[in-house]
């Protein structure tokens, strides 16, 4: 059993926590019982696995599968899985998996949503989750937002972060162009809009443009778009949590798949 902080896996997944070493080393964190099911249930590559004895009773069957998809598994002491995960109350189990190629083409059917320099992991990982249980095709992120494997954007995803087809762009721009080029209409929020939401055909494959939760869109990307949207707000309300607004239109397509 690991019980040293000293020890060189221990240090190594200790520098996980920041965004800089998960470049450099090219892994990320798996942090808690959920997400490492999760894992397995799709066969994502894992490199190592750590838990605390405790954690190993309680889930022998998880434990063994684990095992037998990662290149190194060590029970740890509860002192050293506290120190590796990056939550204040860990579970008993913290795994690292090799961070994938998020560069490659996603489908330009159905709905996909295009999100430009959020910044908050949890916003990210919340739409994440609501698209995948909305039925979305996948989801582009520009690339000076928030790292698509932070570990609180895999936590926030509950383990639909697996199941959801995501890629980085460095070129938003393009990317919307050639969504535009396959046949797809471009929907942008903005609160200027004069159509509300749901006066939006949402039957075509469709693109909707998310912004920075503070800024919103930028008028550059906003202008690209073929048509512009709002959600109706209260008077005195500025504006929707951009994950409560990717919900809103994600279900509101679903609905009109469904019932018209």
């Amino acid at each position: 059993m690991l019980t040293s902080l000293q020890n060189p896996l221990v240090k190594q997944i200790r520098k996980l926590h920041s965004t800089k070493e998960r470049h450099k080393q090219q892994l990320f964190l798996l942090e808690g019982t959920h997400l490492l099911e999760e894992a397995c249930a799709v066969n994502y590559p894992l490199v190592a696995v750590c838990c605390t004895p405790e954690w190993q009773a309680n889930h022998p069957v998880l434990w063994e599968e684990a095992c037998s998809r990662c290149d190194r598994a060590e029970i740890v002491s509860e002192e050293v899985l506290a120190a590796i995960a990056t939550t204040v109350q860990p579970d008993g189990v913290v795994a690292t998996a090799k961070r994938s190629d998020r560069t490659s083409q996603l489908p330009v059917t159905g709905i996909v949503l295009a999100v430009e320099t959020l910044q908050d992991p949890g916003n990210l990982g919340t739409i994440i989750r609501t698209a995948a249980a909305a039925g979305a095709s996948g989801l582009w992120l520009s690339g000076d937002s928030v790292d698509l494997d932070n570990p609180k954007v895999l936590r926030a995803s509950a383990g639909q972060w697996f199941r959801l087809a995501t890629a980085v762009t460095e070129d938003l721009k393009a990317t919307i162009q050639q969504s535009q080029q396959a046949g797809m209409q471009v929907v942008a929020t903005l609160p200027s809009a004069t159509l509300t939401y749901w006066e939006i055909d949402w039957r075509k494959p469709s693109l909707i443009l998310l912004g920075n939760e503070g800024a919103g869109l930028s008028a550059e990307i906003a202008a690209m778009a073929d048509k512009q949207v709002k959600i109706p707000l209260s008077p005195g309300v500025e504006s929707l949590n951009v994950a409560i607004a990717a919900a809103l239109m994600l279900y509101e397509a679903q609905r009109q798949v469904i019932y018209k």
